[in-house]
């Protein structure tokens, strides 16, 4: 172990202040874990996905493809999650595996880029969205995304319980449309004859299910902030398996069935050549009316994904103070509410900064996806590959949950993380570039805070 790792060896269970006290049951584990999953990916991807394929079982089977790899994800961050429980998630389970300076590092990506990006992200689409039902200005959507990363914020602040009932009752909302959507458009089936329905010519007969998976796999994408939420929950090493499996499967079977809507109403053809394929889908049902309801229904969305961002987001600033003099601010709960306050006011500051800049570059949606992917996918592939380096390392952890087909399970996992990661290089502009940049901004600080 070397200078810096003895520095900051001790776990932050050791250190002063106390822990996050268990307040959350199964239900609430799943409303958190759907509601990010389910955000806005699965309103824009499909054409993306359809445009990739060359029929509609091609395109069905590349979603339940991507529940399977989600699957396979979840059961490594159930492993790690049921034996090492801790408010900082994966943060926890680098320092175990790889030291506390790529903690440190994982830390500070999700705090300046990945955990925040995501934030100003979503805020920028609920803005977006809400701006289309009642506009008042061209600010008005970074108006509306500022706004809702305040209120949240403030809402998160003020308790765990304000925060989790907040988050269950805007994904049973989310859920509850998107039931309607699916049956809309499965009954769209029954009233066009497959002509209508496929009218449009498709725009091309290119085959590429690699890139199409990949659109995939980003709207699967958020499961993995299940680990941050490990102190939180009641009975952690029987729920959180429990809880990812039955939101891998929720996820899973809501993603086949609007994409069977989408199909079964538009066409695949109709899919590819739509730039909204949920709202042209209510169009065709119902006018200008429908298309307004699906607007609300994404701006509902992308608040309960918003919502739920903040919450887990405050959790690996928190173990970041816990264990590193330099941000001992951040390592601190409230006496009353039991939340990480500094935590939430730093990651909301931090995110409200990032609106602004996507507002200046007028791209705000798309600045902050290629900010955000590619660090994201290195710390997650990472991630699985302290699994590996945990069971080699500390056999004698006891393990309440064990991955299935050893090593063989894991591996796969950190492939498709490489995989990713390299498409997210691949196919981002000068904005991934600028967001691997910030995160190496946090090594001198990780040597000034080893000096402290």
């Amino acid at each position: 172990m070397n200078e810096l790792d003895e520095s900051f060896a001790a776990s932050s269970d050791s250190k002063q202040g106390k822990a996050p006290l268990p307040a959350l049951g199964l239900l609430d584990a799943v409303a958190i874990i759907v509601g990010i999953v389910i955000g806005v990916g699965i309103f824009q991807t499909p054409s993306l996905v359809a445009a990739n394929v060359n029929n509609s079982g091609m395109a069905l089977g590349l979603w339940f493809l991507g529940g399977v790899i989600s699957f396979v994800g979840a059961l490594c961050f159930a492993e790690l999650a049921t034996a090492y429980p801790h408010p900082g998630g994966s943060y926890y389970y680098l320092q175990r595996a790889f030291g506390s300076w790529i903690s440190f590092l994982f830390a500070w990506s999700r705090l300046t880029v990945v955990q925040t990006g995501s934030i100003a992200l979503l805020a920028f689409v609920f803005g977006d969205y809400t701006a289309q039902i009642w506009g008042f200005g061209n600010r008005s959507s970074s108006i509306y995304a500022c706004v809702a990363i305040v209120v949240l914020t403030g809402l998160n602040i003020a308790g765990i319980t304000q925060g989790k009932w907040t988050q269950n009752w805007l994904t049973a909302i989310k859920i509850l449309g998107l039931i309607l959507v699916t049956i809309v458009g499965l009954g769209l089936a029954f009233r066009f004859t497959p002509a209508q329905a496929t009218s449009i010519e498709p725009s091309s007969n290119d085959l590429n299910l690699g890139l199409g998976l990949v659109f995939v796999l980003l709207s699967y994408g958020g499961w993995n902030e299940a680990a941050f939420i490990s102190a939180d929950l009641k009975n952690a090493q029987r729920n959180m398996v429990r809880s990812l499996m039955w939101s891998i499967g929720i996820i899973t079977a809501i993603y086949l069935l609007i994409n069977l809507a989408y199909i079964q109403g538009l066409g695949i053809a109709g899919m590819e050549a739509s730039k909204a394929v949920a709202a042209d889908l209510m169009r065709r049902a119902f006018g200008e009316p429908g298309a307004a309801f699906i607007s609300s229904l994404i701006a509902i969305s992308a608040l309960g994904a918003l919502n739920a961002t903040i919450f887990t987001g405050g959790r690996s600033s928190y173990a970041l103070g816990r264990d590193f003099p330099l941000f001992s601010f951040l390592g601190g709960l409230g006496n009353r509410t039991n939340t990480p306050i500094n935590a939430y006011i730093v990651q909301g500051t931090f995110a409200l900064g990032l609106v602004i800049l996507g507002t200046l570059t007028r791209k705000g949606f798309e600045s902050m996806v290629d900010y955000t992917a590619p660090v994201f996918w290195f710390f997650f592939l990472l991630s699985g590959l302290s699994l590996i380096v945990l069971r080699i390392r500390e056999k004698a952890v006891d393990r309440a949950f064990r991955v299935p087909f050893y090593p063989i399970t894991p591996i796969l996992f950190c492939m498709t993380c490489a995989y990713l990661l390299y498409s997210s290089l691949a196919y981002t502009g000068v904005g991934s570039l600028f967001g691997v940049g910030v995160v190496l901004t946090g090594i001198p600080l990780l040597f000034i805070s080893s000096r402290r």
